[in-house]
């Protein structure tokens, strides 16, 4: 079986854990969660660019070994940017990988919702929710996929577990 490297857009709050996390356990894949990662590598993170740049670096290899070694991989983090986008792509290609981009659709609304409520904060192990100034920094730069990108649409709003895995062949 050929390895496959997930990677995810939508804003925060669009469901794209939850999303992962049913992938990983259909697939037996890796996931990497970006959040938690941060957490575990920074314990008082800033989200600084420096910080980014090394957490991002340091997901980037490890991805790459994993596919590399035969693995899934299910890259839980926004991949708003199409310049990320196609690097990742890229590192796929030369593992050998296949690679599913998932466009997670929820309307800004229910994601800001979801992204901005106290019970965002533990389940992403941050102290405190994401401010609606944070979601509007982060949605405002949001890089929708071309159709080039072949995305997979899922609506977010309700995720079905059966549906989805139909629907992605992992059933």
């Amino acid at each position: 079986m050929v390895p496959t490297l997930y990677l995810f857009v939508g804003y925060p709050g669009a469901g794209k854990t939850t999303i992962a996390q049913i992938i990983a356990e259909a697939t037996g894949g890796v996931h990497l969660w970006a959040d938690q990662e941060r957490h575990r590598r920074f314990p008082n993170p800033t989200h600084s660019l420096d910080e980014s740049d090394q957490l991002y670096a340091e997901l980037n290899d490890e991805a790459q070994a994993l596919l590399e070694a035969g693995q899934t991989v299910i890259f839980d983090t926004n991949f708003n940017f199409r310049g990320d986008r196609d690097k990742l792509r890229a590192i796929a290609e030369e593992a050998g990988a296949e690679t599913c981009l998932l466009w997670i659709a929820t309307p800004e609304e229910i994601a800001k919702e979801r992204a901005t409520n106290d019970q965002a904060a533990p389940r992403n192990g941050y102290s405190s929710p994401m401010s609606p100034t944070q979601f509007s920094n982060i949605t405002c730069k949001l890089e929708t996929p071309d159709e080039d990108e072949q995305p997979i649409i899922i609506d977010g709003t309700n995720v079905d577990k059966a549906a989805l895995l139909q629907w992605l062949n992992l059933n």
